[in-house]
């Protein structure tokens, strides 16, 4: 099978027809200038070796040299073997708390940096598995479908912010009765839901949900960040704190890690609570995690194991063009004695 990597330089061919008439015009302009400044037998009898077939030969070459080049630039490919590829993993989704308290600087630089950190850290731990992302507040949003894309994964990390979903709250039900929506039934792989939150949840019923996630198959593991000390809630304007959130009273809200919703939801779940506040920590317990997880095929691919062949082509440009520099317009014995194009005159 042949396939071309860049086909835009195709269009380089078209320079080739310019190339001969350009050198068509030419030959009729040295014609019309030679007749004006002798006749043919005057001419032949100033310059008898002068050869009428070796330019347009020379051109030739230099046409050859160049259709070469541009199949060299195009690179050419040719299937040679043909492979099976079996990608085995597990779906991950993450849950990623975006509501107005992960804000809080209580961990630097903030509760939800550092969960799109743990997050682009668990990525880059990854291997054939496919992700998506969730993120929630009062509400459940999908913000990337399963995929195996950890570039445009990351991408779509990067947009997270606690002003995405207008209704307040932490409603870590709704994420997870969004995350079962995610897996394919029909290409079932092994399940799991990682929850990145501080814990606040404010919506209730989060046991029953899980424990539903954890028929279906779905391990369910929390990541907490946040301290339990807690921190005040930034109120911010273009990037600088302006105030902090109060309450009815007009006191600080104080917000504060909540590992026992966390760990219930885990327990659930079948899955674990990790600490989140290092992520080195983090990293290494969920690689851990996954490596004891059973992974299954999700995708076999048949493809052809392509090979470059360009080298092929600038070596014959290369040869054609030493070919045109070495070759003299002067008119070669034997070629001569051919009488080609009438080049020699009897007596």
């Amino acid at each position: 099978m042949l396939v071309f990597e860049e086909e835009i330089y195709f269009w380089l061919f078209l320079v080739i027809p310019v190339v001969l008439l350009l050198f068509v015009f030419l030959l009729f302009w040295k014609r019309k200038a030679r007749k004006s400044f002798a006749s043919d037998e005057l001419l032949q009898k100033l310059a008898p070796n002068k050869s009428n077939f070796k330019p347009i030969l020379k051109v030739i070459l230099a046409c050859m040299a160049l259709a070469c080049l541009v199949v060299a630039l195009v690179n050419p490919k040719m299937g040679t073997t043909m492979e099976t590829v079996k990608r085995e993993g597990v779906d991950i989704v993450f849950a990623i708390d975006v509501s107005k308290s992960m804000d809080a600087e209580d961990i630097a630089p903030s509760r939800i940096e550092k969960s799109k950190q743990l997050v682009r850290q668990i990525l880059n731990g990854l291997g054939s598995d496919r992700v998506g992302i969730i993120a929630y507040a009062g509400s459940a949003f999908p913000q990337l479908p399963i995929t195996t894309d950890y570039a445009a994964a990351k991408m779509f990390l990067q947009a997270l912010n606690t002003d995405m979903i207008s209704s307040q709250g932490t409603a870590i039900s709704d994420a997870i009765d969004l995350a079962t929506t995610y897996y394919d039934d029909d290409n079932q792989t092994n399940r799991v839901l990682f929850i990145i939150s501080d814990g606040e949840d404010h919506e209730g019923n989060v046991e029953s949900i899980a424990d539903e996630a954890a028929e279906q198959g779905i391990r369910i593991y929390t990541i907490g960040v946040g301290t339990e000390k807690g921190g005040p809630i930034p109120i911010k304007r273009n990037g600088v704190i302006q105030n902090y959130k109060k309450d009815q009273n007009g006191e600080t809200v104080i917000t504060k890690l909540n590992p026992a919703t966390l760990q219930e939801i885990a327990s659930e779940a079948n899955g674990e609570y990790i600490e989140g506040n290092v992520t080195a920590n983090v990293t290494e317990t969920v690689q851990d995690l996954l490596q004891n997880i059973e992974k299954t095929e999700f995708e076999a691919k048949q493809f052809a194991d392509y090979q470059s062949h360009f080298q092929w082509f600038l070596a014959l440009c290369f040869i054609f063009l030493f070919l045109d520099v070495f070759l003299l317009e002067r008119s070669t014995a034997w070629i001569k004695k051919l009488n080609l194009f009438n080049e020699t005159k009897k007596d």
